[in-house]
């Protein structure tokens, strides 16, 4: 653990470092000189384009599949819904997993058909910064909201979270795209680290990375597209970025799995209702090292009606230094939506096992579930709300035997002009932690290295998300 950090991550998680054999880091710095050579080469081409005359043509929409929600910038990745409407800010529930054709966030929806569209619009950017304050009614000495990866300091205003990103999309006219996130704040410091497993070589660097791939639409039936380097995770319904969620702190389940993914994915829509997705990635944790044997994993996103998505994803591979299939980890992840114009009911389930190395191979399991809802009053206001459990059986996620049952209620308000928006959150939140290492923390130390723990805690949240995006 680093000497550094060694405080604030005693309350949250543990972290360790592996070193990385020489040939394999070679390896990742001749990968990231060629992405940067890459990216100039799209950009010159690009440059070229816009000087000379083109007909613009004009964009056919096409129907959208995808919605786990992941932001505007990056992943996690929407589900897939059937309509004719274009990737919006928080119309949608936010999901972490995205699609290898565009990057998608909880609330934005994405398109995983091909579109045809003119040179104008071809490269996207933009950024965004989110501020806020976590009023924690224990107070804890240390300012700390235990066993948490995201929103995880109280009692002080943070920027929790602020990236700029440029991006292009794969499209038939433009097979090449291409995605660039560069990150920082609170937020950025603990997400993609192992609670058990040696932090990645680089982490520091890699962590102020979002999504940051290459995509390439083959010509291939339906159009077959593929997608390698840093990209949105399929798991879950939440994104890392609040500004592409219902709520602006996120549920146990997602902070436990995988925001990001590291790695290559192949996506293919067999048919208008049916998308499917086959992807192979370094781990569980995407800045963990447990090993070098690599995880992998499927989704199939359907659209059953126009208003109602299903989207089911697995996970498997080893997390622990011992790479012997039964101590491999195992997840599923299950989303349903159910969306109209002006409410969404979701409900996301996961859980996963992995027996444990070590004596009598005991087995550990993790199971959470959410039901996000998500009323839109009128354009500038809505109210979402979100119960939620989680169960970790043997500390192996969240470092701490325990059961939580968790609802937040939200009030958003926000403000639209031009390219920006300017949200305002009022967010409430009750989390109650029972077992035999359950609590979060309250008051001052009680010991040296030691803060008292209570089973219950309230959070009122002030925040304040900018956006800009063209």
């Amino acid at each position: 653990m680093c000497d550094e950090e060694q405080e604030m991550n005693s309350a949250v998680r543990s972290k360790g470092q592996r070193r990385l054999h020489p040939k394999r880091l070679n390896l990742w710095s001749r990968m990231l000189v060629g992405l940067e050579l890459f990216v100039l080469g799209l950009a010159a081409q690009s440059l070229k384009a816009h000087a000379q005359p083109t007909a613009v043509d004009n964009a056919t929409n096409q129907t959208q599949q995808g919605r786990k929600l992941e932001n505007d910038s990056g992943q996690k990745t929407e589900i897939n819904t059937a309509t004719e409407k274009t990737s919006t800010d928080r119309g949608c529930v936010s999901e972490k997993t995205s699609s290898a054709t565009e990057s998608v966030s909880p609330q934005a929806t994405q398109t995983l058909t091909p579109q045809t569209q003119s040179a104008e619009s071809k490269w996207h950017y933009g950024g965004f910064f989110d501020v806020g304050y976590l009023l924690d009614f224990n107070h804890p000495e240390n300012k700390v909201f235990r066993s948490r990866g995201t929103t995880w300091y109280v009692d002080r205003p943070q920027i929790n979270m602020a990236a700029v990103y440029l991006k292009k999309k794969a499209t038939d006219d433009s097979r090449w795209g291409v995605e660039l996130t560069a990150q920082a704040g609170k937020d950025a410091e603990l997400f993609g680290l192992s609670a058990t497993a040696p932090n990645m070589d680089g982490y520091k660097i890699l962590r102020q990375l979002g999504p940051t791939n290459v995509s390439y639409l083959a010509p291939v039936g339906k159009g077959l597209t593929i997608q390698g380097g840093i990209f949105s995770s399929f798991i879950g319904y939440d994104s890392l970025y609040a500004k592409d969620n219902f709520n602006y702190t996120r549920p146990w389940g997602a902070d436990f799995t995988p925001y990001f993914m590291l790695g290559v994915n192949v996506s293919y829509p067999f048919t208008k209702k049916v998308t499917g997705t086959f992807f192979v990635v370094n781990g569980y944790w995407h800045l963990a090292t447990a090993n070098h044997v690599p995880s992998w994993g499927g989704q199939a996103a359907i659209s059953v009606t126009s208003r109602l998505t299903v989207k089911q994803t697995v996970l498997v591979g080893p997390h622990q230094s011992n790479t012997s299939f039964k101590f491999w980890r195992f997840l599923s992840d299950t989303i349903v939506e159910h969306k109209t114009e002006k409410r969404t009911i979701a409900f996301d389930t996961n859980f996963s096992t992995e027996a444990v190395d070590s004596p009598g191979a005991p087995r550990a399991w993790w199971f959470s579930a959410q039901a996000p809802m998500r009323w839109i009053l009128n354009p500038r206001w809505s109210i979402a709300v979100r119960p939620e459990v989680a169960w970790d059986s043997r500390g192996r996620w969240t470092l701490a035997r325990q059961t939580v049952a968790a609802f937040t209620t939200t009030i958003e308000y926000k403000l639209h002009h031009q390219s920006t928006n300017t949200i305002f959150r009022l967010e409430h939140r009750y989390d109650r932690s029972t077992g035999p290492d359950g609590g979060f923390f309250r008051g001052r130390v009680v010991s040296p290295g030691v803060i008292g723990l209570t089973p219950g805690q309230h959070l009122l949240i002030f925040a304040t998300i900018f956006t800009f995006d063209r």
